[in-house]
């Protein structure tokens, strides 16, 4: 199965939600008029797109509606689809040219933060990349238990100190590591809590320090993991962490559980963030990049892609 079809098949909930009450709207309707956009915005709204994205997205519609001159309200649908893409599209591509590059991965306990971890670490050494993990999440001994088990899983090196550790040391001997070994990408599991903001940003700050100090000039990308079942709380949770940490995409899990996807939409368009991965599915290859073409097939389309 491809792209289009796993992201197809992950948004089966989603889909059918929507679809089912695009459908039975449309069905009312003879004329694409005023009326119809106004149960359309509510549609969105309850598919968690969140209140000003609906608005947005609707006004586009609308405006190609118009552009088009389109009288038809069986067109909505494809409509619907390519406004989605072109809120979407752009910033998906990780920028990791360096040698070594660095990921770093926040996110609150309980997103799948430490499984996405590893199933990056799997993606990028499937393509032939030397990878080494970082446990710098000392927060919780059960977090770098988790991750060392991902990394015998994947088959990549693992750094870890003891639970309560700096973690900024952990990093450092991460990078050092990294150096020795020549490795291609080093991903980090950091701070699994925003309880306190000051100390998240004091945390990351000092993060960030070492690696420009050890690593001048590496990319870097800090990589954001929400739970897509939250709904407009994982947008919540966007906001706190872009405020605190100056995130530079999204990795949402957990898509193929929630009848909510549009939150795809609310974080993209509220919070100007990249989604750069989506989780559709248990398996190790179920993460996979974001395709906004394939995203906005996946949740308009009457079938399921092949």
């Amino acid at each position: 199965m491809g792209i289009f079809g796993k992201i197809g098949a992950g948004l089966k909930k989603t889909r059918d939600s929507i679809l089912n009450s695009v459908n039975s709207m449309l069905h009312s309707f003879t004329r694409i008029d005023e009326e119809l956009f106004e149960e359309l915005e509510e549609i969105l709204i309850m598919a968690d797109t969140g209140a000003s994205t609906a608005a947005h997205i609707c006004d586009r519609v609308r405006a190609k509606v118009k552009e088009r001159g389109e009288t038809d309200p069986a067109k909505i649908k494809g409509l619907l689809a390519e406004t989605a893409a072109e809120l979407l599209r752009g910033g998906q591509e990780l920028s990791l040219n360096t040698c070594p590059a660095v990921i770093l991965v926040i996110g609150v306990n309980g997103v799948g933060k430490t499984t996405t971890i590893g199933k990056l670490a799997a993606r990028f050494r499937a393509e032939g990349k030397k990878v080494i993990l970082g446990a710098a999440d000392t927060f919780r001994a059960a977090a770098i238990e988790q991750l060392e088990v991902w990394a015998d899983r994947a088959g990549v090196d693992l750094v870890r100190h003891s639970e309560g550790s700096d973690p900024a040391a952990v990093v450092f001997d991460t990078l050092a590591a990294a150096r020795a070994r020549r490795a291609d990408i080093v991903i980090c599991d950091t701070a699994g809590r925003l309880h306190n903001k000051k100390n998240l940003m004091e945390e990351l700050a000092k993060i960030s320090r070492v690696i420009e100090r050890e690593l001048p000039g590496a990319d870097k990308e800090v990589l954001l993991v929400l739970d897509a079942t939250t709904g407009q709380n994982a947008v919540n949770q966007a906001r706190e962490f872009k405020n605190a940490a100056g995130i530079t995409g999204i990795v949402l899990t957990k898509l193929d559980g929630t009848a909510r996807g549009g939150v795809v939409l609310a974080i993209r368009e509220e919070l100007d963030v990249p989604v750069k991965f989506v989780g559709v599915g248990e398996g190790v290859d179920d993460l996979m990049p974001f395709d906004p073409e394939a995203f906005a097939g996946g949740l308009f389309a009457e079938e399921e892609p092949a």
